[in-house]
């Protein structure tokens, strides 16, 4: 496309707020060389970004060989050719995760691998914590790394906590989780979000929400984040600066809806932001018309909502003048994926700047796989 283009521009002497207008319909990925034909051309670029189709959130799907990222300002599908290394060199040992949609990480009884950067090009590698787990929580909190609960059953302590410093390369124990968390200490059970401050950490049955502070080392709560309830299920996640709340209303076998709530951090009170479409709901349940959960990915002011059981279709959720824009996305990458393996998600921002790093960087590719 981009070249096209730019032979059109050539005969056409295209420029100004022409040329914007057309560097507007482009994928994003293509921008990167487009940014390097000439400095008019840059200023047309960033322009266009700023003013005519601003970036939004990329959603990325990742296995242990491949990511698939979907750029919804153009509503193209992108294969991200290579892998990183850490994950080749460990998947023979423990499973790719992700966490509080930005946090990709491996955890092994060795060694802990994670990256939270927005097209995961970097990796941290650090020893194991002392602390055997099999299903912790995991965050990323300013410098610091947290790994909570999860432990294996030969371990005395099935609430402990621990925590990374990025910038000393030091494993710290804290104090361990809240004792009234003793049952449900995994992140089978817990939903997490964090900011730069604290994480918060949330019963996914029962709403009963505690938070914890890195730099004291201390837990907060109980709070009870039940604004509705009819709420069987539900999740929590950061968009930008506020905490959003998703929740399933009803039962698994006759789900009525699936609410967004915003949640003061102060008084954790929760005021209702929107609700999924009936159609997409009924898309979300499945041939099953069952749903017993849900997973988010958060990042800016975009949600992407999908069934963990079934990821061939997402359903992303923008905020927009206090209310919401509610789309879907049929995964175009999911039939290329090997049924036994597994996919997680995470969500980030995307720039210029982090694509032209990704394209340059060695070894890594990118190509566009069709079409939204």
């Amino acid at each position: 496309m981009v070249e096209a283009t730019m032979v059109v521009a050539q005969e056409a002497s295209i420029h100004g707020d022409m040329l914007e207008t057309i560097l507007s319909y482009v994928p994003l990925i293509d921008l990167v060389p487009a940014s390097h034909v000439c400095k008019s051309w840059k200023r047309a670029v960033f322009s266009s970004l700023r003013h005519l189709n601003k970036p939004k959130p990329w959603l990325i799907a990742h296995t242990h060989t491949t990511s698939h990222a979907f750029d919804p300002r153009s509503h193209v599908w992108i294969e991200i050719k290579q892998q990183q290394p850490p994950i080749k060199q460990q998947q023979q040992i423990s499973t790719l995760r992700s966490s509080h949609s930005n946090l990709l990480y491996m955890l092994s009884p060795s060694k802990l691998s994670f990256s939270f950067d927005p097209l995961h090009l970097t990796w941290h590698h650090t020893d194991a914590p002392l602390v055997w787990r099999v299903d912790p929580i995991v965050a990323a909190v300013g410098r610091h790394i947290i790994i909570a609960g999860g432990t294996c059953y030969f371990e005395d302590d099935p609430l402990a906590v621990e925590i990374y410093d990025v910038e000393t390369r030091a494993w710290e124990l804290c104090d361990p989780m809240p004792a009234i968390l003793k049952d449900s200490s995994a992140s089978t059970w817990l939903s997490i979000a964090s900011d730069d401050l604290k994480l918060f950490v949330t019963e996914k049955h029962s709403g009963v929400t505690h938070t914890f502070d890195p730099e004291t080392k201390t837990w907060s709560g109980q709070y009870d984040l039940r604004p509705d309830p009819c709420i069987f299920y539900s999740v929590i996640a950061f968009s930008d600066d506020r905490l959003i709340l998703a929740g399933l209303i009803g039962e698994i076998d006759n789900v009525r809806g699936v609410k967004l709530w915003g949640v003061n951090c102060e008084s954790f009170e929760c005021e209702e932001i929107g609700e999924m479409p009936l159609e997409f709901l009924e898309k979300l349940k499945g041939e099953s018309f069952q749903l017993s959960s849900i997973a988010v990915c958060f990042a800016g002011k975009v949600v992407n909502i999908y069934n963990p059981l079934m990821a061939e279709e997402v359903f992303m959720c923008e905020f927009v003048d206090g209310g919401c824009q509610w789309w879907s996305v049929r995964n175009a990458a999911a039939n290329r994926w090997n049924r036994m393996e597994t996919v997680v998600f995470t969500s980030s921002k995307v720039g210029i700047e982090d694509l032209h790093r990704a394209v340059w960087s060695e070894n890594r590719r990118f190509a566009v796989v069709s079409p939204e």
